[in-house]
């Protein structure tokens, strides 16, 4: 899904870029216009497919089957643990204006670069969607540790680097860390928590994902202005930190899964 979703971020600005180069001699709100009403169409194609697919699929939640190891109805510790983390992951990972303002300040890269390695970065958050979920389907939290691990070094390449190299190998990390953010930071939380919770449990995911991305991408504003060393430790040690919460969160899921287990087959 996430993949599929990247692929239309990358072919959107292309649409754009290409309407655009077509439409350029004309007056520029004029050309505007056009690239706003072609982008409209896959809208409409996207409506569309919506409304057939809940006419066709109503009640799409029967197609789930039974977990045989069902996690409790009310909130498992594990989840806790996980949204901790969640809450240090989201405030050290810098958001991508941050970084753009950086290139252009610098002058590390030319305006019309920054773009491009936007599109590099969506590209890579693309494939890394398809590899780390296939990961979590094998080894659950502990794809998420490593897509985590891996991440977390974005900010020093992005900050402290005085080349293009060091930018694009930044952007290429970050790229992972969104890829994983996109998709298995919320699949977890289908596996932590029993369908019966699961509006609710996102609910509380998203919210303190968004408030803690909001806080951190603050405070790293802040210390940008006065430090970009204190910006890139902040940024490292606050990803690092919730390593050890998702590891936690992990162990407790197959412990429940194991005494489950247990208590099945003593039955």
């Amino acid at each position: 899904q996430e993949a599929m979703d990247q692929i239309g971020a990358v072919l959107g600005p292309l649409m754009l870029f290409l309407t655009l180069a077509v439409k350029g001699r004309e007056e520029k709100l004029s050309a505007y216009a056009f690239s706003f009403l072609i982008l409209g169409i896959p809208a409409v194609i996207t409506l569309a497919l919506v409304f057939f697919a809940r006419f066709k699929y109503p009640r799409p939640h029967e197609f789930e089957k039974d977990d045989p190891n069902p996690v409790p109805k009310r909130f498992h510790r594990a989840y806790w643990f996980y949204l901790v983390g969640i809450a240090f992951l989201a405030a050290g990972f810098a958001d991508f204006p941050l970084m753009a303002f950086h290139f252009a300040k610098t002058g590390l890269l030319p305006d019309a670069l920054v773009p491009v390695l936007y599109a590099v970065a969506m590209g890579v958050d693309a494939v890394a969607a398809l590899v780390f979920g296939r990961l979590y389907d094998r080894r659950g939290m502990g794809a998420i540790v490593l897509s985590s691990l891996i991440s977390a070094f974005f900010a020093p390449f992005v900050f402290l680097g005085h080349s293009v190299v060091t930018a694009v190998v930044g952007m290429v990390l970050w790229g992972i860390g969104m890829g994983a953010q996109e998709s298995i930071l919320k699949a977890a939380v289908t596996t932590i928590v029993s369908k019966e919770k699961r509006g609710t449990a996102f609910g509380i995911f998203n919210t303190a994902f968004g408030a803690f991305w909001f806080l951190g991408s603050w405070l790293m504003g802040v210390l940008y202005d006065r430090s970009i060393l204190a910006l890139v430790i902040f940024s490292f040690l606050a990803q690092l930190a919730a390593l050890p919460l998702f590891s936690h969160s992990g162990r407790l899921l197959r412990r429940t899964a194991e005494a489950s287990s247990q208590t099945s087959a003593g039955n």
